[in-house]
């Protein structure tokens, strides 16, 4: 596409950008003008915008920022806006609705915008109920909820109020990071550099690229039981959800596999997270040929896949056959959805990318509850029951009863999940779960094995053991070979170099990894944590 001058018109917006990004304050706020910059980006020529638009709004901008919760006229709360500088908002209870536990009407004062055409939007949510609504008025409005849904919720609002979030980037911004954040689940060129842009910008990932062949000629005599393979996805479905879970947790891969080789000599691969014919994500042992067939000619996610080889020590501690009954038993069974979340929320504040926050999640929770209540119950409602010793609650009655309890929920999701906590589908395993169960099995964390959960442990904090080969003249001829930058382990294949921060840096000990930050872009730890 060749250059676009900018005609008259649009040099004049360029110059009105100027002025009210440059306007005087007054009392503390600026000048109020007519628009705000970003009102009007989407006048501009496209090239401008983008530039703009990116160096402000991103995939982060979707997420609303939690300002408080009103319960009562006594409970009120204030807050500064995107839109709206002065914000204040309480809640009425009333039986207009004349039911047995009535219903309330939440009030919001808006005032001090700082332009004639901008607008907050609002997500206001119990753990019974998602709504929302949107200002661009300077005056009182309220939200009416004609009907508690019975006795918990009313009681719920009443001793913990409504929830609201504020979507921190307005209308427009909300909107324009849809539209960069859609891209990331893509399978397309445009998809897989949004997903490198992400990770550039918010985790300081460098992408470097790599000199041809991508692909390393592997001798499989060199590979053995307990290597570790440390696969990143960057585009497409898998890419897209690999990115944010990147993001959120710090590590710089996004799958794990295990090697295995059996008593003949031949070479295994152990997987949770293999799709099956049905399109069901399961646990699987397949052959090394099969297994890296696939991810060389149908695998279109474009992995970059690193091997990891165990240290001489590590590997003379391997317990080989206890590996192979461990994986065995737990071929078929369902991907580990249940613990899925809870290996990354750690603390009650400390691992949450701003603005994501507990409250946001249990929202998140409630939404899913509603529109895929199978779906909620497998990825944390039984596992949420697990931490409070019940049975069959609903996401609802698990908010209510743990603040009945005087656990706030917050505090519930950093309940560490217990290796062997019995699910209705049977043991729950995500992939870095399943390699390090096998480790766990195969000896690799004695003496301590009984105050390791490996349910707790992310893909960084696995990949961080010190349980690695340590001296890369000790690697295959074949690692690497191709690369003037000599990794501390074989990159097998992939267009970019694949980095590890913190790799085969941390001993194990006991409680590993239970209560630790995560906040992006360092990712700093606490020791022992």
């Amino acid at each position: 596409m060749g250059n676009r001058e900018a005609s008259p018109w649009s040099l004049s917006l360029i110059l009105l950008l100027v002025l009210a990004s440059t306007a005087p304050f007054s009392d503390g706020y600026p000048l109020k003008l007519p628009f705000r910059p970003s009102d009007i980006l989407p006048l501009l020529p496209r090239q401008m915008s983008k530039v703009i638009l990116n160096t402000v709004y991103g995939a982060a901008d979707l997420l609303p920022s939690f300002v408080g919760a009103v319960s009562s006229p006594n409970s009120s709360v204030e807050w500064k806006g995107a839109c709206f500088y002065k914000n204040h908002a309480w809640m009425e209870f009333n039986n207009a609705s004349g039911t047995q536990w009535g219903g309330g009407t939440l009030h919001i004062k808006t005032s001090n915008s700082h332009s004639w055409t901008c607008m907050d939007l609002y997500v206001f949510a119990t753990p019974y109920r998602v709504t929302w609504d949107y200002y661009f008025i300077g005056r009182e409005h309220t939200l009416e909820f004609k009907e508690w849904e019975g006795e918990s919720e009313f009681e719920y609002v009443k001793n913990n109020g409504v929830s609201i979030f504020l979507m921190q980037s307005g209308m427009l911004g909300t909107l324009l990071a849809l539209w960069d954040v859609l891209p990331l689940f893509t399978n397309t060129g445009w998809g897989e550099s949004s997903n490198l842009a992400f990770l550039k910008k918010h985790m300081g990932a460098k992408f470097e690229p790599r000199p041809e062949p991508w692909v390393s000629n592997i001798s499989v005599a060199d590979i053995h039981s307990g290597d570790f393979l440390a696969i990143s996805k960057i585009r497409g479905r898998w890419g897209g959800f690999e990115t944010l879970e990147k993001w959120v947790s710090g590590a710089y891969a996004g799958h794990t596999a295990i090697c295995l080789k059996d008593s003949e000599g031949n070479l295994w691969v152990g997987e949770s997270g293999h799709e099956n014919e049905k399109g069901e994500d399961i646990i699987a042992v397949l052959p090394w040929e099969e297994w890296w067939n696939f991810e060389l000619t149908k695998d279109d996610s474009n992995p970059h896949i690193a091997l990891l080889p165990l240290h001489p020590d590590m590997r003379a501690k391997f317990n080989n056959s206890a590996a192979w009954e461990y994986a065995l038993s737990m071929s078929g069974k369902p991907y580990g959805y249940h613990n899925m979340i809870f290996s990354w929320i750690d603390t009650i504040a400390d691992n949450y990318p701003p603005p994501l926050d507990a409250h946001l999640v249990a929202s998140v929770m409630t939404v899913w509850n509603r529109i895929q209540p199978a779906y909620a119950a497998n990825m944390w409602n039984e596992a949420l029951n697990k931490r409070l010793g019940t049975e069959g609650l609903e996401l609802p009655e698990i908010i209510v009863e743990s603040e009945k309890r005087g656990i706030s929920f917050d505090k519930l999701l950093t309940v560490p999940e217990q290796d062997d906590w019995l699910y209705t589908d049977g043991y729950s395993t995500s992939c870095i779960a399943f390699v390090l169960q096998i480790y766990k099995k195969a000896g690799l964390f004695d003496p301590i094995t009984n105050s390791i959960q490996v349910a707790e442990f992310t893909i960084k904090d696995a990949y961080s053991l010190r349980f690695f080969e340590d001296n890369s003249s000790h690697l295959p001829d074949w690692c690497n070979e191709s690369d003037d930058v000599k990794l501390p382990f074989c990159q097998i294949r992939g267009k970019y170099r694949m980095e590890l921060p913190g790799y085969n840096s941390m001993d194990a000990y006991p409680h590993m990894n239970e209560r630790c930050p995560s906040l992006p872009p360092e990712y700093n730890r606490v020791k022992n944590c």
